[in-house]
C-alpha cells in the first residue's frame, strides 16, 4: 500500500541544480519519504509549510539563498526543521549554521546514511 503523503513522511527539497534535487528525492524515496521538490524557494514559499516533516535547502541559490529559507522558515514555522547542503567553501563553520537554527548542515556530496539518521530522529 503507498505511503500516504503527511508531515510524517513528505520532506520538501529546495536546489536549483536538478540532478541534486532528482538525487535527493530518490533517496529520500528509497527510504520510504515521500518529497515536494522545487527548483527555487520562491516556490516552496508558495506551497503549505504544514504539509512538511521538514526542508532540506541549498544553500547557494539566487535570488533567496537557503540561509534567507532558514530565516524565513524559522520566523513562519519555528517546528518545522531546516536542513542546508552545500556543494560551495563557505566563510561560516559548519556550527555557525545549526547556531542560527538549522537542524542540520551537510557538504555535497550528502552523506545518505547520516541525512536519513536526522530526518528519522527528527520530533
Amino acid at each position: 500500500m503507498p505511503m500516504q503523503s503527511t508531515p510524517q513522511t513528505t520532506v520538501a527539497v529546495i536546489d536549483d541544480d536538478q540532478r541534486v534535487l532528482a538525487s535527493l528525492g530518490n533517496l529520500l524515496a528509497s527510504a520510504g519519504y515521500r518529497t515536494e521538490l522545487f527548483a527555487c524557494a520562491e516556490a516552496f514559499f508558495r506551497a503549505d509549510p504544514a504539509r512538511f516533516r521538514c526542508v532540506i535547502t541549498d544553500l547557494g541559490m539566487r535570488p533567496v539563498d537557503g540561509l534567507e529559507v532558514l530565516r524565513r522558515v524559522r520566523a513562519a514555522t519555528a517546528s518545522l526543521p531546516v536542513i542546508i547542503i552545500t556543494g560551495k567553501t563557505d566563510i561560516h563553520p559548519d556550527a555557525w549554521y545549526l547556531a542560527q537554527g538549522a537542524a542540520g548542515f551537510y557538504r555535497k556530496p550528502v552523506d545518505g546514511d547520516e541525512l536519513m539518521a536526522l530526518i528519522g530522529g527528527l520530533p
